[in-house]
């Protein structure tokens, strides 16, 4: 949105005094940030670019050192963050995230415009090909607890790591990178060329988004950097729980389900904090997090955007606003047609699902009433009602998820309209006149609105007949059921943005760690070709035939795309930026807050 159209869309909501704000904002650091935030159009966020041709990225430069000495301590209250378990090998999502944009550092990370940045990787060439690639590692950056300096054979380690404890959403295919295993891989090999510089021969063209998408430091698919000197000598149980790393801030103390306590590291490689420490508290109740920001004891927390008016009356308090932080997928577990990963029929294949076709024939009947059944239950949401009122028009409908930020080469047509009646009839015809159970489960990983959102599609379901069991559990309690292809069920689920829709489709690939519950042979096929693909015209058009299949089959949904808004207490100057784009859903990058 052009600066002009964006302030006067602003003005419309604002006082005079925070438009002012507003624009000094807005001029000193671009249209994402604002001083307080407007409902956003859903496409402010640029397009990434698909696959660049290989070039040597500049290094980092240094950043300059924290004006004032740390004092103080900043205490952020968020939702769940999981027990505190950093090694590579034993992390898993929602901590990963909390773990990244905290103690841990990712290789790259995520511009504005989805291309990637230099982290603790300084550049890196790529060949014409897409099969060799160079890493050049940054010098100087120091462990935490005392453990020397990063050299490349703790990257590879870290790597080895994340693949072996299979937790990572992207393990599997960080093993297939650095030749750890997996199928088609002929010809792959890595070598460590000296303490800062490490080589990759992939056997096959990769694309360099799949790549940057796993070393990021934003999210829930983001990776880090560990000693492997302390493994080595306090054993790996003992160093996830105080583990080496070489973020911003050294974990220093924890405790299951109530907080995360972090110090400061000085003279850190990239940016000393300006506060002593930083404490994530797990507080799950919104009214909690909200009375903890009233009274001054956090600075900012996960907050619903009903809860914006109450932060506003907050005196000092501030509101910063980022467009397209997320979007909320609805996925269908259960369909899981044709062989898995080993070449086996899928244990918890449950045909007697009613959105679950017992024949893999997509011109068969009964995958066709499949369809239908699928189709009932998009078409009875109202998704400009929940936009509206529980997002508090702080984003925007959306049909088929993986696809926020990218939405020029979107296909207008995938689009669900909001009709009851019809869901009814088409459930009828499909077989199902007084409708049938399901589960369905909010994946809680510190998303506004998350749980509030999936609470009214179970509203709008049982409007049209379905009997819906709505279950409120820990995300880590419910993630290994994912992984394992054993939930059947619908989960509301909501990422970060992509880099490029391809990487989304790889969850519905069966040698994929994390699943969306969906897998068939079409997508197989098709998906695996695609990401092979380095052509970048080729690749666009491969993801849309690909999401074109998928919405023709509603093989799986979205609800919205919603915005990150931050609650910056009195304490803090509101105007850092992300550390990397790819998640801006709750505040993160406090190592570059100021003390105001």
């Amino acid at each position: 949105m052009p600066q002009a159209a964006f302030k006067a869309l602003v003005s419309r909501h604002l006082t005079k005094g925070v438009v002012l704000l507003f624009v000094a904002l807005l001029f000193a650091c671009g249209s994402s940030a604002t001083a307080t935030p407007v409902p956003s159009t859903g496409g402010d966020t640029p397009a990434a670019t698909t696959a660049p041709a290989p070039t040597a990225v500049p290094k980092a430069t240094e950043a300059p050192e924290a004006e004032t000495a740390p004092a103080g301590v900043i205490n952020m209250g968020q939702k769940e963050t999981g027990i505190f378990e950093a090694h590579p090998s034993m992390s898993s999502s929602p901590r990963i995230q909390f773990t990244s944009s905290s103690v841990g550092e990712g290789l790259i990370t995520t511009g504005k415009d989805l291309a990637a940045q230099p982290m603790l990787a300084a550049s890196w060439d790529i060949s014409d090909n897409f099969l060799e690639w160079t890493w050049h590692f940054q010098e100087n950056v120091e462990f935490h607890k005392g453990y020397g300096n990063m050299t490349a054979e703790d990257v590879l380690y870290s790597y080895q790591q994340w693949n072996e404890g299979a937790l990572h959403a992207r393990s599997g295919i960080m093993g297939e990178y650095f030749s750890v295993g997996g199928p088609g891989r002929e010809g792959a090999s890595v070598e460590i060329i000296d303490d800062h510089t490490l080589w990759v021969n992939t056997g096959t063209p990769w694309v360099q988004q799949d790549v940057f998408e796993f070393m990021r430091n934003g999210g829930g698919s983001s990776s880090w950097v560990v000693s492997k000197k302390q493994s080595e000598e306090i054993g790996i149980e003992e160093a996830s729980k105080d583990i080496a790393a070489t973020g911003p801030w050294e974990i220093q103390e924890h405790a299951s389900g109530e907080y995360w306590k972090m110090s400061a590291v000085k003279d850190h490689w990239r940016q000393t904090p300006a506060f002593d420490g930083l404490i994530y508290w797990t507080i799950p109740e919104e009214s909690a997090r909200v009375a903890g920001f009233q009274t001054g004891q956090l600075d900012s927390f996960d907050m619903a955007f009903d809860s914006i008016t109450t932060v506003e009356e907050v005196e000092g308090a501030k509101v910063v606003g980022w467009p397209n932080a997320g979007q909320a997928g609805l996925n269908f577990y259960g369909q899981l047609y044709g062989l898995d990963k080993d070449g086996n029929e899928y244990e918890h294949y449950d045909p007697t699902l009613a959105w679950v076709s017992s024949d893999l024939d997509t011109d068969s009947q009964a995958w066709k009433d499949a369809v239908n059944v699928r189709k009932a239950m998009n078409i009875a949401i109202d998704r400009e009602t929940i936009v509206s009122t529980i997002l508090s028009g702080f984003g925007a409908p959306q049909s088929i998820r993986d696809w926020m930020g990218h939405d020029a080469r979107a296909n207008p047509d995938w689009v669900y309209p909001y009709d009851p009646e019809l869901a009814k009839t088409m459930l009828a015809e499909a077989g199902y006149p007084d409708g049938f159970a399901v589960t369905l489960t909010p994946a809680i990983r510190g998303a506004p609105g998350e749980v509030e959102a999936c609470e009214a599609v179970a509203q709008y379901w049982e409007a049209i007949g379905i009997d819906v069991k709505l279950q409120h559990v820990p995300y880590a309690t419910i993630r290994p059921e994912l992984i394992t292809r054993k939930y059947q069920g619908v989960t509301c689920h909501t990422v970060g943005i992509r880099l490029t829709p391809i990487i989304g489709a790889g969850n519905y690939q069966t040698k994929s760690t994390f699943s969306y519950g969906s897998h068939h042979p079409w997508m197989e096929e098709h998906v695996t070709a695609v990401k092979l693909e380095t052509d970048p015209a080729k690749i666009q058009a491969g993801e849309r035939e690909i999401y074109d299949w998928i919405f023709d089959n509603a093989f799986m949904a979205s609800t919205y795309t919603h915005d990150g808004i931050w609650p910056i207490g009195p304490r803090l100057e509101p105007g850092w930026q992300p550390t990397d784009y790819s998640e801006v859903r709750t505040a993160t990058a406090f190592e570059y807050a100021q003390p105001r």
